[in-house]
């Protein structure tokens, strides 16, 4: 074989190194409560400081720190790389009020003994706790080939000021110190900056000046104009702000305070805590005047975000750039602490906030944040119909990723009304025009707007609005809406699909079952009234002929298209190309992948059209993704929109095809779809472990996989078939696959290393 990159080369040879490697079980790592890993932390104004649990109550200065705030809550580790099989058996978790008591093994607050199985989310079955204190915590696992592990590190959490049944743990927001990574003199008096990426933050800057009365103007945004000068006007919701502040004589820092507009402060919209103050998307900053700058930095504020969770490369290197540059998207986004809909409105939206989900699972292995998006927009709905039923799509995923159900089962009843199913007429389809749409539904599902009523969206923005001709066609394919809608319908059966596995997992039997069942019956009516079945392809509505692409994308999506019309209705979507928002790219790669035709996903993924994420990096110049594809397809968009960096997720989850079968990985389907690309790589984060996937297509050598399954899951293993090659080995032994389609399948894959060879 020959050689591929760097990175490559080196997941090859940790394959044989993890083989030999380690004898007995490890202790076991990344212990979280509530989700959190990071329970020990203590913050000061956002910045980690050295400051231990037990050292909080001797302290003047305020501090953040994540509180535990569940009357039991749940405890959760992964085991380590052992032998290949490894698998735990059993686990024993100690909780006392001092490391001294835990270190000579007294238990004050719960000791479980010894558990038989392999749960790793086990709730707190001790003595009740007190507010405000500190506890410690720490757990050791057997497994099918090993006795007892060591114990693992002992890890502290601090209850909060009140205790309850169910609570959504979350972390403080922190801050980052950054300088510029350019400079240069325009003038004796005007100095321009540029921090490399744009970010939400604050400028502050030390000034030197030598006379009394002095002062300067300091300017900062996210757009260049011709002269490579930061430009004043630059539209739409793009930001520029200027100040001009009164200087001290002396040397002095100034921090330059953002100013309440009608974006920060808008109703609904999520303000930012006091220790952080508010803060502004920017990447430039010019500073005007005659005193001399000593320093310049700013001050970036985000979620807790480890940048080394994820790794992503391929032999594409345009592709590794728009993976680096959605990634990013996912962690300057997340300034708020929820997933808002960037600088525009800093308001939640529930389809905007599930690809910022999918997307921030994809890149770091953090889902408090994700929880407690869902958990706000439960009670804060948005108007479009779709939106509503997003949050059962959410709340499942949350489900699968993190393989806790502590939110479907505290927000049950929440979600059963989020799936809309008072809007259903008598063969199932659901529409907001046909007189069941009530006040009482609006209240069940808490959208509180009294002047507008829920509606359809389809795609965002539609033609003649916000900046927008009536010339201009929009984002909707022109979409016809009619009293019943394909689109909604898609989602809608989606969310009963989702709410039938909701429901077995709460223990509702007889709900999961009514669930499937009328899930099963839209099915047929959805097929019955929008599937044209002479053309090949999904209508708008029941009353007409148009066939948006979005009709047929989400039909494909959500696994709604009958097998014997898949063919026709993924010409369909094909020949409507990337005729959606960069909302819609995300479930139109969804369904491009769904279909395994991932030459075409690779396409869409790398075009340099003005539809794709190439022209945001290198023709706007952008560094987070936008709202819209371009400016002119939405002239009042925000260059801070997470919903525009699809990749994030589609990488991993549909290019790579890691996805979990079972609840918190406990099964994990590894279904690569590269396409072209002669390799790729990745290193991708979930509860369970580190997954990592290694590819290379060589047309001469044939093709090698290596992949390394965390412990405690078992991995259905997809490797992509070529005609010439019909032998699979699985580290050099020959190894039976089914074949399904164009993928030869292993199952039943325990932990380990492996590599599969195609000849």
């Amino acid at each position: 074989m020959k050689k591929i990159t760097k990175t490559v080369v080196l997941v090859f040879c940790l394959i044989a190194v993890t083989i030999v490697y380690a004898q007995k079980t490890l202790p076991p790592v990344n212990l979280r409560c509530n989700l959190l890993e990071h329970t020990d932390q203590v913050f000061v104004n956002g910045k980690l400081s050295h400051i231990a649990l037990t050292d909080i109550n001797n302290l003047i200065e305020p501090v953040q720190l994540a509180t535990i705030n569940s009357k039991q809550p749940t405890f959760s580790w992964a085991l380590q790389i052992d032998p290949v099989g490894d698998m735990q058996t059993a686990y024993h978790i100690q909780v006392a009020t001092s490391v001294a008591a835990l270190l000579n093994n007294t238990a004050n607050m719960w000791d479980s003994q010894q558990q038989l199985g392999k749960n790793a989310m086990v709730q707190y079955a001790g003595q009740p706790l007190d507010v405000h204190t500190t506890y410690f915590w720490r757990v050791r696992v057997w497994t099918n080939t090993t006795d007892a592990s060591e114990w693992s590190q002992i890890k502290g959490f601090r209850t909060g000021a009140q205790l309850k049944a169910y609570d959504s743990a979350q972390y403080p927001l922190v801050t980052t110190t950054q300088t510029p990574v350019a400079e240069k003199k325009i003038n004796e008096s005007l100095h321009f900056y540029d921090f490399g990426k744009a970010a939400f933050g604050r400028i502050e800057v030390t000034i030197d000046s030598k006379k009394k009365n002095d002062s300067l103007t300091v300017a900062f945004g996210e757009v260049l104009n011709n002269e490579n000068r930061l430009e004043a006007e630059p539209g739409g919701s793009r930001r520029y702000r200027s100040v001009t502040i009164p200087l001290k004589q002396g040397v002095n820092t100034y921090n330059i305070n953002i100013e309440k507009d009608s974006k920060n402060t808008r109703p609904g919209a999520v303000l930012m805590p006091t220790y952080i103050g508010d803060v502004y998307p920017f990447r430039y900053c010019e500073i005007q005047g005659g005193s001399s700058i000593v320093h310049i930095e700013r001050i970036m504020a985000t979620y807790v975000f480890n940048e080394y969770s994820s790794h992503f490369e391929s032999s594409n290197s345009l592709l590794n750039d728009i993976w680096e540059f959605c990634k990013y998207s996912i962690k300057a986004t997340s300034f708020t602490g929820v997933y808002v809909d960037g600088d525009r409105e800093r308001i939640p939206y529930e389809a905007d906030a599930y690809i910022n989900q999918l997307s921030h699972y994809g890149v770091d292995n953090e889902y408090t944040m994700s929880r407690k998006s869902q958990e706000y927009m439960l009670f804060n709905a948005t108007w479009p119909t779709e939106w509503i039923l997003t949050s059962v799509l959410m709340a499942y995923q949350d489900y699968m990723y993190t393989g806790n159900s502590d939110f479907l089962e505290h927000y049950y009843d929440e979600l059963q009304n989020k799936s809309l199913t008072m809007l259903a007429d008598k063969d199932g389809l659901i529409s907001t025009r046909t007189g069941k749409l009530t006040k009482e539904v609006h209240q069940a599902v808490h959208y509180n707007d009294e002047n507008k009523s829920l509606r359809d969206i389809v795609d965002w923005p539609h033609k003649g609005i916000l900046g927008l001709s009536d010339d201009d066609t929009g984002e909707t394919d022109g979409f016809v809406f009619t009293d019943y809608n394909a689109v909604v319908n898609a989602y809608y059966n989606a969310s009963l699909q989702a709410m039938a596995q909701i429901a077995k997992v709460v223990g509702n039997a007889e709900d999961s079952e009514n669930y499937s069942s009328l899930a099963k019956a839209h099915k047929k009516a959805f097929n019955d009234n929008f599937l044209d079945k002479e053309r090949g392809r999904y209508r708008d509505g029941i009353s007409t002929d148009h066939s948006a692409l979005h009709s047929n994308m989400f039909a494909l999506a959500f696994d709604l298209v009958p097998r014997n019309y898949v063919e026709k209705v993924t010409a369909y979507t094909k020949s409507r190309k990337m005729a959606c928002s960069v909302y819609g790219s995300q479930h139109l790669l969804d369904a491009v992948y769904i279909g395994e035709d991932a030459a075409y996903g690779l396409e869409l993924l790398t075009s340099k059209s003005d539809r794709g994420w190439a022209h945001a990096i290198y023709d706007v110049g952008t560094t987070i993704s936008m709202e819209a594809w371009d400016n002119k397809y939405k002239p009042n968009q925000d260059w801070n929109h997470a919903w525009g960096a699809a990749p994030a997720n589609i990488i991993p989850r549909r290019v790579m095809g890691i996805e979990p079968l079972k609840a918190g990985f406990e099964e994990i389907r590894i279904k690569p779809q590269i396409g072209s690309l002669e390799w790729a790589s990745i290193k991708h984060p979930t509860m369970k472990g580190t997954i990592e996937v290694a590819i290379r297509n060589d047309a001469a050598e044939g093709l090698a996989m290596s992949v390394v399954v965390p412990p405690n899951t078992l991995s259905e293993i997809w490797v992509p078939a070529k005609k010439n090659k019909k032998v699979l080995l699985m580290n050099n032994k020959r190894v039976k696959a089914a074949r399904i389609r164009n993928f030869l399948v292993v199952k039943n894959v325990r932990p380990g290393s492996y590599e599969f060879v195609l000849k």
